[in-house]
Protein backbone atom coordinates (compact mmCIF):
# COMPACT_ATOMS: atom_id res chain seq x y z
CA UNK A 1 0.00 0.00 0.00
CA UNK A 2 2.80 2.28 0.95
CA UNK A 3 4.61 1.35 -2.17
CA UNK A 4 1.42 1.88 -4.07
CA UNK A 5 0.86 5.19 -2.41
CA UNK A 6 4.33 6.37 -3.03
CA UNK A 7 4.18 6.13 -6.80
CA UNK A 8 0.67 7.49 -6.71
CA UNK A 9 1.82 10.26 -4.49
CA UNK A 10 4.77 10.70 -6.70
CA UNK A 11 2.52 10.61 -9.67
CA UNK A 12 0.13 12.99 -7.99
CA UNK A 13 2.95 15.38 -7.14
CA UNK A 14 4.44 14.90 -10.49
CA UNK A 15 1.02 15.42 -12.09
CA UNK A 16 0.53 18.58 -10.14
CA UNK A 17 3.95 19.76 -11.12
CA UNK A 18 3.24 18.71 -14.64
CA UNK A 19 0.03 20.70 -14.68
CA UNK A 20 1.92 23.69 -13.41
CA UNK A 21 4.50 23.06 -16.05
CA UNK A 22 1.81 22.86 -18.68
CA UNK A 23 0.29 26.06 -17.42
CA UNK A 24 3.73 27.53 -17.38
CA UNK A 25 4.24 26.43 -20.95
CA UNK A 26 0.92 27.92 -21.93
CA UNK A 27 1.93 31.07 -20.20
CA UNK A 28 5.18 31.07 -22.06
CA UNK A 29 3.39 30.52 -25.30
CA UNK A 30 0.99 33.33 -24.50
CA UNK A 31 3.90 35.42 -23.47
CA UNK A 32 5.47 34.66 -26.81
CA UNK A 33 2.34 35.87 -28.57
CA UNK A 34 2.29 38.98 -26.36
CA UNK A 35 5.93 39.58 -27.12
CA UNK A 36 5.20 39.27 -30.81
CA UNK A 37 2.31 41.69 -30.48
CA UNK A 38 4.54 44.05 -28.49
CA UNK A 39 7.24 43.81 -31.12
CA UNK A 40 4.67 44.54 -33.82
CA UNK A 41 3.32 47.53 -31.89
CA UNK A 42 6.87 48.73 -31.35
CA UNK A 43 7.54 48.39 -35.07
CA UNK A 44 4.38 50.32 -35.89
CA UNK A 45 5.39 53.05 -33.47
CA UNK A 46 8.84 53.18 -35.05
CA UNK A 47 7.30 53.46 -38.51
CA UNK A 48 4.93 56.15 -37.23
CA UNK A 49 7.82 58.07 -35.74
CA UNK A 50 9.77 57.73 -38.98
CA UNK A 51 6.81 59.04 -40.97
CA UNK A 52 6.21 61.93 -38.57
CA UNK A 53 9.89 62.83 -38.19
CA UNK A 54 10.11 64.88 -41.44
CA UNK A 55 7.31 67.04 -40.03
CA UNK A 56 7.80 66.97 -36.28
CA UNK A 57 11.60 67.18 -36.46
CA UNK A 58 11.75 70.48 -38.36
CA UNK A 59 8.76 71.76 -36.36
CA UNK A 60 10.59 71.13 -33.08
CA UNK A 61 13.73 72.72 -34.50
CA UNK A 62 11.81 75.80 -35.65
CA UNK A 63 10.04 76.08 -32.31
CA UNK A 64 13.36 75.78 -30.47
CA UNK A 65 14.89 78.59 -32.52
CA UNK A 66 11.89 80.95 -32.48
CA UNK A 67 11.32 80.51 -28.76
CA UNK A 68 14.96 80.94 -27.69
CA UNK A 69 16.22 83.60 -25.24
CA UNK A 70 12.85 84.21 -23.64
CA UNK A 71 10.94 84.70 -26.89
CA UNK A 72 8.70 81.77 -26.05
CA UNK A 73 7.68 83.16 -22.68
CA UNK A 74 7.03 86.68 -23.98
CA UNK A 75 5.06 85.54 -27.03
CA UNK A 76 7.56 86.87 -29.56
CA UNK A 77 8.23 83.34 -30.78
CA UNK A 78 4.61 82.93 -31.85
CA UNK A 79 4.76 86.25 -33.70
CA UNK A 80 7.90 85.07 -35.54
CA UNK A 81 6.05 81.92 -36.61
CA UNK A 82 3.00 83.94 -37.63
CA UNK A 83 5.17 86.25 -39.73
CA UNK A 84 6.70 83.22 -41.41
CA UNK A 85 3.21 82.01 -42.31
CA UNK A 86 2.41 85.48 -43.64
CA UNK A 87 5.51 85.52 -45.85
CA UNK A 88 4.86 82.02 -47.19
CA UNK A 89 1.27 82.85 -48.13
CA UNK A 90 2.22 86.13 -49.80
CA UNK A 91 4.90 84.51 -51.94
CA UNK A 92 2.40 81.88 -53.13
CA UNK A 93 0.08 84.63 -54.38
CA UNK A 94 3.03 86.49 -55.90
CA UNK A 95 4.11 83.41 -57.86
CA UNK A 96 0.60 82.90 -59.23
CA UNK A 97 0.09 86.55 -60.22
CA UNK A 98 3.58 86.93 -61.71
CA UNK A 99 3.05 83.90 -63.89
CA UNK A 100 -0.28 85.27 -65.10
CA UNK A 101 0.54 88.96 -65.53
CA UNK A 102 4.21 88.80 -66.47
CA UNK A 103 5.46 85.50 -67.85
CA UNK A 104 2.50 84.30 -69.89
CA UNK A 105 2.58 87.03 -72.58
CA UNK A 106 5.17 88.79 -74.81
CA UNK A 107 7.27 91.54 -73.24
CA UNK A 108 5.40 94.51 -74.73
CA UNK A 109 2.05 93.09 -73.67
CA UNK A 110 3.48 92.19 -70.26
CA UNK A 111 4.53 95.82 -69.70
CA UNK A 112 0.99 96.90 -70.50
CA UNK A 113 -0.45 94.31 -68.14
CA UNK A 114 1.88 95.23 -65.31
CA UNK A 115 1.18 98.93 -65.89
CA UNK A 116 -2.53 98.14 -65.73
CA UNK A 117 -1.91 96.12 -62.60
CA UNK A 118 -0.13 99.07 -60.99
CA UNK A 119 -2.79 101.54 -62.11
CA UNK A 120 -5.69 99.45 -60.79
CA UNK A 121 -4.04 98.17 -57.63
CA UNK A 122 -1.12 100.34 -56.59
CA UNK A 123 -2.69 103.72 -57.36
CA UNK A 124 -5.70 103.17 -55.08
CA UNK A 125 -3.34 101.50 -52.62
CA UNK A 126 -1.26 104.68 -52.30
CA UNK A 127 -4.47 106.49 -51.37
CA UNK A 128 -5.58 103.80 -48.92
CA UNK A 129 -2.17 103.19 -47.33
CA UNK A 130 -2.05 106.45 -45.32
CA UNK A 131 -5.51 105.67 -43.97
CA UNK A 132 -4.70 102.17 -42.75
CA UNK A 133 -2.24 103.20 -40.04
CA UNK A 134 -4.40 105.88 -38.40
CA UNK A 135 -7.47 103.64 -38.69
CA UNK A 136 -5.71 100.84 -36.85
CA UNK A 137 -4.50 103.38 -34.29
CA UNK A 138 -8.17 103.87 -33.41
CA UNK A 139 -8.67 100.13 -32.91
CA UNK A 140 -5.77 99.22 -30.61
CA UNK A 141 -7.77 96.70 -28.58
CA UNK A 142 -8.37 94.30 -31.48
CA UNK A 143 -4.89 93.66 -32.85
CA UNK A 144 -5.14 89.87 -32.76
CA UNK A 145 -8.52 90.05 -34.46
CA UNK A 146 -7.12 92.51 -37.02
CA UNK A 147 -4.23 90.18 -37.87
CA UNK A 148 -6.57 87.21 -38.08
CA UNK A 149 -8.93 89.23 -40.28
CA UNK A 150 -6.06 90.15 -42.63
CA UNK A 151 -5.13 86.47 -42.88
CA UNK A 152 -8.70 85.29 -43.48
CA UNK A 153 -9.34 88.00 -46.06
CA UNK A 154 -6.32 86.88 -48.08
CA UNK A 155 -7.37 83.24 -47.78
CA UNK A 156 -10.75 84.05 -49.33
CA UNK A 157 -9.19 86.34 -51.93
CA UNK A 158 -6.83 83.52 -52.94
CA UNK A 159 -9.89 81.46 -53.85
CA UNK A 160 -11.29 84.37 -55.87
CA UNK A 161 -7.97 84.75 -57.67
CA UNK A 162 -7.83 81.01 -58.39
CA UNK A 163 -10.74 81.48 -60.77
CA UNK A 164 -9.52 84.78 -62.22
CA UNK A 165 -6.02 83.59 -63.18
CA UNK A 166 -7.44 80.99 -65.55
CA UNK A 167 -9.13 83.46 -67.90
CA UNK A 168 -7.32 86.66 -66.86
CA UNK A 169 -10.61 88.37 -66.04
CA UNK A 170 -10.72 91.93 -64.75
CA UNK A 171 -11.78 90.77 -61.27
CA UNK A 172 -8.17 89.71 -60.74
CA UNK A 173 -7.11 93.36 -60.29
CA UNK A 174 -9.51 94.44 -57.53
CA UNK A 175 -8.87 91.13 -55.77
CA UNK A 176 -5.11 91.78 -55.97
CA UNK A 177 -5.70 95.29 -54.59
CA UNK A 178 -7.56 93.85 -51.63
CA UNK A 179 -4.71 91.39 -51.06
CA UNK A 180 -2.27 94.33 -50.94
CA UNK A 181 -4.47 96.23 -48.51
CA UNK A 182 -4.87 93.19 -46.25
CA UNK A 183 -1.12 92.55 -46.38
CA UNK A 184 -0.44 96.18 -45.49
CA UNK A 185 -2.91 96.05 -42.61
CA UNK A 186 -1.14 92.99 -41.25
CA UNK A 187 2.23 94.75 -41.55
CA UNK A 188 1.04 97.84 -39.71
CA UNK A 189 -0.43 95.78 -36.87
CA UNK A 190 2.67 93.60 -36.66
CA UNK A 191 4.86 96.70 -36.26
CA UNK A 192 2.63 97.83 -33.40
CA UNK A 193 2.66 94.39 -31.76
CA UNK A 194 6.42 93.77 -31.62
CA UNK A 195 7.14 96.30 -28.82
CA UNK A 196 4.48 94.58 -26.69
CA UNK A 197 6.23 91.20 -26.93
CA UNK A 198 9.84 92.11 -26.13
CA UNK A 199 11.54 89.55 -23.86
CA UNK A 200 13.64 90.87 -20.95
CA UNK A 201 16.90 92.52 -22.08
CA UNK A 202 15.76 92.28 -25.71
CA UNK A 203 16.19 95.33 -27.91
CA UNK A 204 13.55 96.26 -30.44
CA UNK A 205 16.13 95.94 -33.21
CA UNK A 206 16.93 92.38 -32.22
CA UNK A 207 13.25 91.48 -32.00
CA UNK A 208 12.45 93.01 -35.39
CA UNK A 209 15.45 91.31 -36.97
CA UNK A 210 14.26 87.94 -35.71
CA UNK A 211 10.77 88.52 -37.00
CA UNK A 212 12.05 89.72 -40.37
CA UNK A 213 14.53 86.86 -40.70
CA UNK A 214 11.78 84.36 -39.91
CA UNK A 215 9.67 85.82 -42.70
CA UNK A 216 12.58 85.74 -45.15
CA UNK A 217 13.39 82.11 -44.40
CA UNK A 218 9.75 81.11 -44.80
CA UNK A 219 9.57 83.01 -48.08
CA UNK A 220 12.72 81.27 -49.34
CA UNK A 221 11.24 77.87 -48.50
CA UNK A 222 7.79 78.62 -49.93
CA UNK A 223 8.99 80.17 -53.22
CA UNK A 224 10.23 76.93 -54.83
CA UNK A 225 7.19 75.10 -53.48
CA UNK A 226 4.98 77.72 -55.13
CA UNK A 227 6.92 77.31 -58.39
CA UNK A 228 6.37 73.57 -58.21
CA UNK A 229 2.65 74.04 -57.63
CA UNK A 230 2.58 76.49 -60.55
CA UNK A 231 4.00 73.74 -62.76
CA UNK A 232 0.99 71.58 -61.87
CA UNK A 233 -1.47 74.34 -62.68
CA UNK A 234 -1.94 78.11 -62.26
CA UNK A 235 -4.51 77.63 -59.51
CA UNK A 236 -2.41 75.46 -57.25
CA UNK A 237 -0.22 78.16 -55.68
CA UNK A 238 -3.41 80.00 -54.76
CA UNK A 239 -4.84 76.87 -53.18
CA UNK A 240 -1.61 76.63 -51.21
CA UNK A 241 -1.98 80.26 -50.16
CA UNK A 242 -5.54 79.55 -49.00
CA UNK A 243 -4.38 76.73 -46.71
CA UNK A 244 -1.48 78.80 -45.34
CA UNK A 245 -3.60 81.86 -44.59
CA UNK A 246 -6.31 79.79 -42.91
CA UNK A 247 -3.61 78.38 -40.63
CA UNK A 248 -2.42 81.95 -40.01
CA UNK A 249 -5.94 82.98 -39.04
CA UNK A 250 -5.98 80.52 -36.17
CA UNK A 251 -2.36 81.17 -35.27
CA UNK A 252 -3.12 84.90 -34.81
CA UNK A 253 -5.30 84.14 -31.80
CA UNK A 254 -2.49 82.21 -30.09
CA UNK A 255 -0.63 85.48 -29.50
CA UNK A 256 -0.73 86.67 -25.88
CA UNK A 257 -3.76 88.81 -24.93
CA UNK A 258 -1.43 91.66 -23.95
CA UNK A 259 -0.96 92.60 -27.62
CA UNK A 260 -4.54 93.89 -27.54
CA UNK A 261 -3.73 96.27 -24.71
CA UNK A 262 -3.23 99.94 -25.57
CA UNK A 263 -2.41 101.00 -22.02
CA UNK A 264 -0.14 104.04 -22.03
CA UNK A 265 -0.23 104.52 -25.80
CA UNK A 266 -0.87 107.77 -27.66
CA UNK A 267 -0.65 109.02 -31.23
CA UNK A 268 2.44 110.61 -32.78
CA UNK A 269 1.79 114.23 -33.72
CA UNK A 270 2.73 116.27 -36.77
CA UNK A 271 3.20 119.58 -34.94
CA UNK A 272 6.85 120.60 -34.55
CA UNK A 273 6.50 123.76 -32.49
CA UNK A 274 7.91 123.95 -28.97
CA UNK A 275 4.59 123.87 -27.17
CA UNK A 276 3.89 120.39 -28.56
CA UNK A 277 7.36 118.89 -28.19
CA UNK A 278 7.13 117.90 -24.52
CA UNK A 279 4.47 116.55 -22.25
CA UNK A 280 0.80 115.96 -23.08
CA UNK A 281 -0.43 118.37 -25.73
CA UNK A 282 -2.98 120.93 -24.65
CA UNK A 283 -4.14 122.10 -28.05
CA UNK A 284 -5.77 119.82 -30.61
CA UNK A 285 -3.63 119.07 -33.67
CA UNK A 286 -5.47 118.40 -36.91
CA UNK A 287 -2.84 116.41 -38.80
CA UNK A 288 -1.14 113.60 -36.88
CA UNK A 289 2.22 112.45 -38.20
CA UNK A 290 5.92 111.96 -37.44
CA UNK A 291 7.58 115.38 -37.28
CA UNK A 292 7.65 115.53 -33.51
CA UNK A 293 9.69 112.36 -33.14
CA UNK A 294 13.01 114.13 -33.62
CA UNK A 295 15.47 115.00 -36.35
CA UNK A 296 17.23 111.62 -36.31
CA UNK A 297 14.05 109.63 -36.89
CA UNK A 298 12.71 111.87 -39.64
CA UNK A 299 16.03 111.91 -41.54
CA UNK A 300 16.44 108.16 -41.09
CA UNK A 301 12.94 107.72 -42.48
CA UNK A 302 13.87 109.82 -45.52
CA UNK A 303 16.99 107.74 -46.16
CA UNK A 304 15.00 104.53 -45.84
CA UNK A 305 12.38 105.89 -48.22
CA UNK A 306 15.13 106.42 -50.83
CA UNK A 307 16.22 102.78 -50.45
CA UNK A 308 12.62 101.54 -50.71
CA UNK A 309 12.15 103.65 -53.83
CA UNK A 310 15.26 102.03 -55.33
CA UNK A 311 13.94 98.59 -54.36
CA UNK A 312 10.60 99.12 -56.11
CA UNK A 313 12.36 100.57 -59.15
CA UNK A 314 14.82 97.68 -59.48
CA UNK A 315 12.14 95.02 -59.12
CA UNK A 316 10.08 96.25 -62.05
CA UNK A 317 12.85 97.68 -64.21
CA UNK A 318 15.13 94.64 -64.00
CA UNK A 319 12.18 92.27 -64.45
CA UNK A 320 11.51 93.69 -67.92
CA UNK A 321 15.13 94.41 -68.77
CA UNK A 322 16.33 90.89 -68.00
CA UNK A 323 13.39 89.35 -69.78
CA UNK A 324 14.32 91.22 -72.95
CA UNK A 325 18.12 91.16 -72.42
CA UNK A 326 19.04 88.24 -70.11
CA UNK A 327 22.36 88.00 -68.34
CA UNK A 328 25.17 86.65 -70.51
CA UNK A 329 24.69 82.98 -71.24
CA UNK A 330 21.51 82.64 -69.18
CA UNK A 331 17.80 82.49 -69.90
CA UNK A 332 15.40 85.19 -68.75
CA UNK A 333 14.02 83.03 -65.93
CA UNK A 334 17.51 82.14 -64.68
CA UNK A 335 18.61 85.78 -64.90
CA UNK A 336 15.66 86.89 -62.81
CA UNK A 337 16.34 84.06 -60.39
CA UNK A 338 19.98 85.12 -59.94
CA UNK A 339 18.99 88.71 -59.20
CA UNK A 340 16.17 87.63 -56.88
CA UNK A 341 18.38 85.23 -54.92
CA UNK A 342 21.09 87.89 -54.64
CA UNK A 343 18.60 90.42 -53.25
CA UNK A 344 17.11 87.88 -50.84
CA UNK A 345 20.52 86.75 -49.61
CA UNK A 346 21.60 90.35 -49.12
CA UNK A 347 18.42 91.10 -47.17
CA UNK A 348 18.91 88.08 -44.91
CA UNK A 349 22.57 88.94 -44.25
CA UNK A 350 21.65 92.56 -43.53
CA UNK A 351 19.03 91.42 -41.04
CA UNK A 352 21.51 89.14 -39.28
CA UNK A 353 24.20 91.84 -39.18
CA UNK A 354 21.68 94.35 -37.83
CA UNK A 355 20.91 92.07 -34.89
CA UNK A 356 24.62 91.50 -34.27
CA UNK A 357 25.44 95.23 -34.25
CA UNK A 358 22.85 95.76 -31.48
CA UNK A 359 21.78 99.20 -32.76
CA UNK A 360 25.18 100.85 -32.22
CA UNK A 361 25.46 104.27 -33.92
CA UNK A 362 22.31 103.82 -36.08
CA UNK A 363 22.75 107.23 -37.77
CA UNK A 364 26.25 106.33 -38.92
CA UNK A 365 25.06 102.93 -40.15
CA UNK A 366 22.30 104.51 -42.25
CA UNK A 367 24.63 107.14 -43.75
CA UNK A 368 27.20 104.44 -44.55
CA UNK A 369 24.92 101.88 -46.16
CA UNK A 370 23.07 104.46 -48.26
CA UNK A 371 26.43 105.81 -49.44
CA UNK A 372 27.57 102.27 -50.32
CA UNK A 373 24.38 101.64 -52.31
CA UNK A 374 24.86 104.93 -54.16
CA UNK A 375 28.42 104.02 -55.08
CA UNK A 376 27.41 100.51 -56.16
CA UNK A 377 24.53 101.81 -58.29
CA UNK A 378 26.78 104.33 -60.07
CA UNK A 379 29.43 101.67 -60.67
CA UNK A 380 26.85 99.20 -62.02
CA UNK A 381 25.45 101.90 -64.31
CA UNK A 382 28.86 102.80 -65.74
CA UNK A 383 30.16 99.23 -66.13
CA UNK A 384 26.82 97.54 -66.74
CA UNK A 385 27.13 93.76 -66.64
CA UNK A 386 25.73 90.57 -65.15
CA UNK A 387 28.05 90.46 -62.14
CA UNK A 388 27.52 94.10 -61.19
CA UNK A 389 23.73 93.83 -61.54
CA UNK A 390 23.72 90.86 -59.14
CA UNK A 391 26.04 92.79 -56.78
CA UNK A 392 23.73 95.79 -56.85
CA UNK A 393 20.74 93.60 -56.00
CA UNK A 394 22.63 92.04 -53.08
CA UNK A 395 23.94 95.38 -51.77
CA UNK A 396 20.50 96.98 -52.10
CA UNK A 397 18.88 94.12 -50.16
CA UNK A 398 21.59 94.20 -47.49
CA UNK A 399 21.41 97.98 -47.07
CA UNK A 400 17.62 98.10 -47.02
CA UNK A 401 17.47 95.55 -44.20
CA UNK A 402 20.25 97.18 -42.16
CA UNK A 403 18.89 100.71 -42.64
CA UNK A 404 15.39 99.62 -41.61
CA UNK A 405 16.70 98.00 -38.43
CA UNK A 406 18.66 101.18 -37.69
CA UNK A 407 15.47 103.20 -38.16
CA UNK A 408 13.76 100.86 -35.70
CA UNK A 409 16.60 101.48 -33.25
CA UNK A 410 16.19 105.25 -33.55
CA UNK A 411 12.43 104.99 -33.02
CA UNK A 412 13.04 102.89 -29.92
CA UNK A 413 15.68 105.33 -28.66
CA UNK A 414 14.06 108.69 -29.42
CA UNK A 415 10.32 108.03 -29.38
CA UNK A 416 8.55 107.66 -26.03
CA UNK A 417 6.85 104.34 -25.48
CA UNK A 418 3.35 105.81 -25.43
CA UNK A 419 3.58 106.86 -29.10
CA UNK A 420 6.05 104.27 -30.38
CA UNK A 421 3.51 101.94 -31.94
CA UNK A 422 1.93 104.85 -33.80
CA UNK A 423 5.36 105.92 -35.09
CA UNK A 424 6.03 102.42 -36.41
CA UNK A 425 2.68 102.25 -38.16
CA UNK A 426 3.11 105.59 -39.90
CA UNK A 427 6.72 104.97 -40.92
CA UNK A 428 5.74 101.66 -42.53
CA UNK A 429 3.04 103.44 -44.52
CA UNK A 430 5.45 106.06 -45.84
CA UNK A 431 8.02 103.42 -46.82
CA UNK A 432 5.41 101.43 -48.70
CA UNK A 433 4.37 104.50 -50.65
CA UNK A 434 8.02 105.12 -51.60
CA UNK A 435 8.25 101.55 -52.92
CA UNK A 436 5.12 102.07 -55.03
CA UNK A 437 6.52 105.27 -56.53
CA UNK A 438 9.80 103.57 -57.44
CA UNK A 439 7.96 100.67 -59.04
CA UNK A 440 5.84 103.01 -61.13
CA UNK A 441 8.96 104.73 -62.49
CA UNK A 442 10.52 101.34 -63.24
CA UNK A 443 7.53 100.39 -65.41
CA UNK A 444 7.79 103.36 -67.76
CA UNK A 445 11.59 103.41 -68.11
CA UNK A 446 13.14 102.49 -71.50
CA UNK A 447 14.89 99.12 -71.38
CA UNK A 448 18.39 100.57 -71.26
CA UNK A 449 20.48 99.16 -68.44
CA UNK A 450 22.88 102.07 -68.03
CA UNK A 451 20.15 104.70 -68.13
CA UNK A 452 17.93 102.77 -65.75
CA UNK A 453 20.61 102.25 -63.12
CA UNK A 454 21.57 105.92 -63.29
CA UNK A 455 17.93 106.76 -62.53
CA UNK A 456 18.00 104.34 -59.60
CA UNK A 457 21.22 105.95 -58.38
CA UNK A 458 19.54 109.36 -58.62
CA UNK A 459 16.80 108.22 -56.21
CA UNK A 460 19.43 107.16 -53.68
CA UNK A 461 21.52 110.30 -54.21
CA UNK A 462 18.56 112.59 -53.49
CA UNK A 463 17.71 110.70 -50.30
CA UNK A 464 21.33 110.56 -49.15
CA UNK A 465 22.12 114.22 -49.78
CA UNK A 466 18.90 115.34 -48.11
CA UNK A 467 19.51 113.36 -44.92
CA UNK A 468 23.27 112.93 -44.42
CA UNK A 469 23.80 116.28 -42.67
CA UNK A 470 20.90 115.79 -40.26
CA UNK A 471 21.94 112.22 -39.43
CA UNK A 472 25.56 113.15 -38.81
CA UNK A 473 24.47 116.10 -36.65
CA UNK A 474 22.26 113.79 -34.62
CA UNK A 475 25.07 111.26 -34.23
CA UNK A 476 27.46 113.99 -33.07
CA UNK A 477 25.08 115.45 -30.49
CA UNK A 478 23.66 112.15 -29.31
CA UNK A 479 20.03 111.32 -28.47
CA UNK A 480 17.74 114.13 -27.31
CA UNK A 481 17.77 114.75 -23.60
CA UNK A 482 14.00 114.96 -23.47
CA UNK A 483 11.25 113.20 -25.41
CA UNK A 484 10.61 114.85 -28.73
CA UNK A 485 7.01 113.71 -29.04
CA UNK A 486 3.86 115.03 -27.45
Amino acid sequence: MAAAKTPQGATGFGGSKGLKGIKGNKGSKGSGRGGGSGRMNGSLRSVGRALHLPVTGPARGIRKVTHAHGAGESGLGKLIELHGVNGAGDVMITVALASTVFFSVPTDEARGRVALYLAITMAPFTVLAPVIGPLLDRLPHGRRAAMAGAMLARALLALVLSGAVINGSIEMYPAALCVLVASKAYGVVRSAVVPRLLPPRFSLVKANSRVTLGGLLATGIAAPIGAGLQAIGPRWPLYGAFVIFVAGTFLSFTLPPKVDSAKGEDVALLAADEEHLHGPHLKPVKRPGLRTVGIAVTHALGANAALRCLSGFLIFFLAFLLREHPLTGESAAVSLGIVGVSAGAGNAIGTAVGAWLKSKAPEIIIVTVVGVVLGTAITAAIFFGAFLVACLAAVAGFSQALAKLSLDALIQRDVPEQVRTSAFARSETLLQMAWVFGGAVGIVMPLNGTLGLFVGAAFVAIGWLATVKGLLTSARHGPPAKPRVA
